[in-house]
């Protein structure tokens, strides 16, 4: 198969069927998994793919384990090479990592957990037409870092997404999350619903009934064209 047609999935949980994944998938994308945690070792030769789309995780950017410093250096060079790259919550906060910015806890300490409203950022364009509820899950943001573009932003957390070129791509919410992937989270991290700024459960299934169509909507058009922007960077060399 063609590099075109092959794109790196990084995850760092168990594998689901996703809804980035899954509309991937329907695009005739092969998706590859690889799981650093794990001890399974992400590529060395980066011209096999298209792009890396690095997820989420219970993890942290901060965190000095071997695996992280590992995947951390690894985005940097991928990034430097100009690669096509979307970062998914963590996978976003790596690479403001890779480009040199900070990733933070809220200074309340507050997790953001649950559909909460975003915003076109005033100094970019183009993922967000107004704003839209997005899922959220984490307790760190990050920094926009310099040479970036912020596209969107929140209340709780400033920063929710940037952009380093059209074809890489930064966010800190979860658009590639379902209501079966939500509930799967709260049996896997349902202590956490009731740490300070969490939606309980209820909640976020009831906002789920009725978010779910405009995110599906959404991710479609936004993965259409950053995956052209990702074929356009193919085609230069990239």
């Amino acid at each position: 198969m063609s590099p075109a047609q092959r794109i790196l999935c990084v995850y760092h949980a168990t594998q689901r069927d996703d809804r980035v994944s899954r509309i991937l998938g329907t695009r005739g994308f092969q998706l590859d998994w690889i799981n650093p945690a794990r001890g399974e070792t992400l590529p060395e030769v980066f011209d096999h793919y298209l792009a890396a789309v690095v997820y989420g995780g219970e993890q942290s950017v901060n965190d000095d384990s071997e695996a992280m410093r590992t995947e951390r250096e690894w985005i940097r060079r991928w990034v430097a090479r100009e690669k096509p790259y979307l970062g998914l919550c963590l996978g976003g906060q790596l690479l403001a990592t890779a480009l040199g910015a900070r990733v933070y806890r809220h200074h309340e300490g507050l997790l953001e957990s649950g559909y909460t409203l975003v915003h076109p950022a005033s100094d970019g364009a183009g993922i967000l037409d107004g704003p839209m509820y997005v899922f959220q899950w984490h307790n760190e943001g990050f920094e926009i870092p310099s040479g970036c573009t912020r596209l969107a932003r929140g209340t709780r957390f400033a920063n929710q997404a940037f952009s380093y070129r059209p074809h890489i791509i930064g966010l800190q919410f979860h658009p590639e999350v379902t209501a079966n992937i939500m509930v799967q989270w709260f049996h896997e991290g349902g202590h956490m619903l009731t740490d300070p700024g969490a939606h309980d459960a209820e909640t976020q299934l009831r906002d789920a009934r009725v978010f779910e169509p405009s995110v599906e909507a959404w991710t479609e058009r936004f993965l259409d064209h950053w995956i052209n922007r990702a074929l356009e960077a193919h085609q230069n060399g990239t």
